[in-house]
């Protein structure tokens, strides 16, 4: 079967449509938690920006391959959340859920798909993509979980707490307020993931 003719190349054309805008949705959370003075929180939700950017480099790479030439248009009909809100803690909460949502339903069944059309390596791809939003999922539950209950900064057993402007540690059951060295507000301190 040829690439361009299957359903797998219209999966490729989702899959990248929904990783160029989780990248965006991502850019608005980290935006709003520098905003808040976030910016080790911010840090994360970038590297997991940079991820889906990559996601999409390695889609958009395979749909490059259904055609020499020219690819004009690919007409896809396909739902993406449009939950977000400026609230930040919440937004943690539903990207966590979008994440899962890739990770256990979507990429699972494009994987299938893609195999039994005879695209091993496409399969494999959406099968490593599950993969990576199952740990991206796991990450921003633990972060909306850590904020929504206030122990962000605050640990019931005493951590190493590093700021990430200057690289000064402490032991705590608290993150220092203000970084002793640099004089960074908490907002830098490294977060402790669960």
């Amino acid at each position: 079967m040829e690439l361009i003719k299957s359903k797998t190349y219209l999966n490729l054309a989702k899959a990248y449509a929904g990783e160029c805008m989780a990248r965006t949705r991502y850019e608005m959370i980290e935006y709003g938690a520098r905003q808040q003075g976030y910016t080790f929180l911010a840090e994360l939700i970038d590297e997991i920006a940079y991820n889906e950017f990559n996601h999409a480099r390695m889609l958009y790479s395979f749909i490059q391959t259904a055609k020499t030439g020219k690819i004009d248009n690919i007409d896809i009909c396909s739902g993406y959340p449009f939950r977000e809100k400026w609230d930040l803690v919440e937004n943690l909460r539903l990207a966590a859920e979008d994440e899962e949502d890739e990770a256990t339903r979507i990429y699972p069944m494009y994987a299938k798909i893609a195999y039994e059309e005879g695209f091993k390596d496409i399969g494999g791809l959406f099968e490593n993509l599950s993969s990576v939003e199952t740990c991206h999922s796991k990450r921003l539950k633990s972060l909306h979980e850590q904020f929504s209950k206030g122990t962000a900064y605050k640990k019931e057993k005493s951590v190493k707490w590093k700021c990430s402007a200057c690289g000064y540690e402490a032991d705590g059951k608290e993150a220092f307020a203000v970084c002793p060295l640099c004089q960074a507000k908490q907002g830098v301190v490294q977060l402790q993931e669960e």
